[in-house]
């Protein structure tokens, strides 16, 4: 297989935002057992019988403390679900002909279905089709095409505006409903960049005037030195004026919850993911809350969904569809307790894909 795409700019897609799960299962029972056959989309007979054809690549675009999850998630469902091979490879180092070139070498091994996180949302879909002409099913994990356009069977990503919004109202909470925010964000070229940056402005603009919204800060989530140096540069000059930073990219929010707690400045945090340092941080009360998305959900399902399509079972009803995998706020009373609405909401997804997205025989 040659891809026909040999883009060589480091494009650093933005991380998203991340999360945990549980174990990878099929849906069975008589009822099921009945429907099993009809090949009708909506009839719950998206039930996996021998996928030890399958091996399945996880592909994000490069190292990222988002993805972790995904190897221990991508190994279990492989195991669950009688895979022939799991692989998990981050070699692409943020450059799409290198992960091109990785992709190219897995096929060449063998790998008959992947689950990417593309790193640039406006060539992927090149490879998403190369990939398809090849007879391989292809999932867009955590990160969609930009445009209208997905090439991949599916995507599977958090709707990563609303997740913004979501965690810039918990902001706005946190400060009283007014005063003066500021957004911590990833790559400004990056689509997702752009819409978590709308999802910020709809939340301020849903204030009624009682929020200023500062210039977003953005191309800070390379590592984390980088964000702590535009947090500490950010708050030496306008911490005093600053009552809200909502993060939407890890690093820097890992960067601005240390950041304030050592300024002892007086400014409500609002971060993404669920590191631990930002858990420990909402649970002695110097990070407001975070908001989670469900890296281990989009590897387990996704794997499901691409052995049922890699063995023929079954076809998208409707290819390229997007789906969201979910985010969820967490605060000082659910930090014990988030991961329990983020399995259900797994849950929730194998059974809109068997509902309504899957087509089996």
């Amino acid at each position: 297989m040659k891809f026909s795409i040999r883009a060589t700019s480091a494009v650093l897609a933005a991380a998203l935002a991340t999360a945990t799960l549980a174990g990878c299962s099929t849906r069975s029972g008589s009822d099921d057992d009945e429907a099993a056959g009809n090949g009708q989309t909506g009839a719950g007979t998206a039930e996996l019988g021998d996928a030890s054809s399958v091996q399945l690549a996880v592909v994000p675009g490069g190292a990222h403390p988002y993805f972790q999850p995904w190897q221990s998630a991508g190994q279990a469902a492989a195991d669950d679900l009688g895979l022939g091979g799991f692989t998990f490879n981050e070699t692409g180092e943020w450059d799409q002909g290198k992960q091109n070139d990785a992709l190219n070498s897995l096929a060449a091994d063998g790998y008959n279905a992947f689950g990417i996180f593309g790193v640039s949302p406006t060539d992927i879909n090149t490879t998403f089709a190369d990939l398809k002409s090849q007879g391989f099913a292809v999932a867009s994990l955590a990160s969609c095409p930009a445009g209208d356009t997905n090439e991949a069977d599916f995507c599977l990503s958090t709707d990563v505006e609303l997740a913004a919004k979501k965690a810039a109202e918990a902001a706005i909470e946190a400060m009283g409903g007014e005063g003066t925010l500021v957004h911590l964000t990833g790559n400004n070229v990056d689509s997702n960049t752009q819409r978590r940056i709308a999802g910020v402005e709809a939340a301020v603009a849903e204030a009624g005037g009682k929020v200023e919204l500062l210039p977003a800060v953005t191309d800070i989530d390379v590592d984390l030195g980088t964000a702590q140096k535009a947090v500490s540069d950010l708050l030496a000059a306008q911490g005093d004026k600053i009552n809200a930073i909502v993060t939407t990219a890890y690093n820097p929010a890992v960067a601005a919850a240390n950041g304030v707690r050592e300024s002892g400045l007086p400014i409500k945090v609002v971060a993404i993911d669920d590191d631990q340092a930002i858990l420990d941080g909402i649970e002695a009360g110097d990070v407001a809350a975070t908001v989670t998305q469900n890296p281990v959900g989009q590897v387990e399902v996704g794997a499901w969904v691409l052995a049922l399509l890699q063995t023929g079972q079954c076809s998208m009803a409707e290819p390229g569809v997007i789906v969201d995998s979910g985010s969820f706020v967490v605060t000082a009373d659910t930090v014990q307790s988030y991961d329990q609405e983020r399995q259900a909401k797994t849950e929730e997804l194998r059974t809109e894909f068997e509902d309504e997205h899957l087509s089996c025989e």
